[in-house]
């Protein structure tokens, strides 16, 4: 592999240099492909190491590089598309739906997924606040070119799915694809759903391959049945290697 000279230009060295390897990428390399060390980057471009990781952390922020443990910075795949349109209205595990259910467990699902599944609050026959009712959560998770790139925590009410309890389903995986059985023979009638960037929780990190605090884009959708909130999924997907796509139909909205 020979050098490459940069051109004096105005921009920061480390943006123009993560141009260059960006082309570089495109014509030198292979997706997957494990690029040379720092050392041998540094002397082919004539920069100081700590200029490469500036540009190398850029372009991995960018989602054109990963770094993957025990392996190296290889050269990613091309963005897997995240639809948030809502034109289109399927529940978890229906249609086109490319997720692994995990397991699932009875919990007390987070204030904010509370105030979506029961916006009025109100109180259990017996007294039970709202907000402190277990609820069914399923975890799946969403794979692209042998890797994680989506983990998703699905809430769903006792009050969705009734006759659960009476199925025999197992715990885990065998309780989580009942519960999802259970929704698609509800009648949906309606989904929103929320973007927003965020950063990974110890949780999603692990399961993502990625440090805590690492960029990630949150989608929260709420499904409808009966007049109600059924449940709500809050999917956690890498910003590295995720792209956001609306469908055919322009429906994105800007909440000031």
């Amino acid at each position: 592999m020979g050098t490459t000279q940069l051109e004096p230009v105005p921009e920061p060295k480390y943006w123009h240099l993560k141009t260059v390897i960006s082309e570089a990428l495109d014509s030198e390399f292979e997706v997957g492909e494990i690029l040379p060390n720092e050392r041998a980057l540094a002397a082919r471009f004539g920069v100081a190491r700590a200029t490469l990781r500036q540009a190398l952390e850029q372009l991995e922020l960018e989602g054109r590089l990963q770094r993957r443990r025990g392996v190296g910075t290889t050269v990613a795949p091309p963005r897997v598309g995240v639809d948030v349109s809502t034109a289109r209205h399927h529940w978890p595990a229906a249609g086109e739906d490319t997720w692994q259910a995990v397991d699932c467990a009875a919990a007390v699902p987070p204030a904010a997924v509370a105030r979506l599944l029961d916006p009025e609050g109100e109180d259990a026959p017996g007294g039970e606040p709202a907000a402190a009712r277990p609820v069914y959560v399923v975890r799946r998770l969403r794979a692209s070119n042998g890797q994680s790139v989506a983990a998703e925590q699905l809430y769903v009410p006792a009050a969705s799915v009734p006759d659960l309890a009476a199925s025999g389903d197992p715990a885990g995986q065998g309780l989580a694809r009942g519960v999802l059985r259970a929704l698609q023979s509800l009648p949906l009638e309606g989904q929103d759903r929320a973007v927003e960037l965020g950063s990974a929780r110890a949780d999603d990190a692990r399961e993502l391959d990625r440090l805590p605090g690492a960029p990630v884009l949150v989608v929260t959708t709420r499904y409808f049945s009966g007049g109600r909130t059924a449940a709500v999924s809050v999917a956690t997907y890498r910003a590295d290697t995720c792209r956001l796509t609306f469908g055919d139909v322009g429906d994105l909205q800007i909440a000031s």
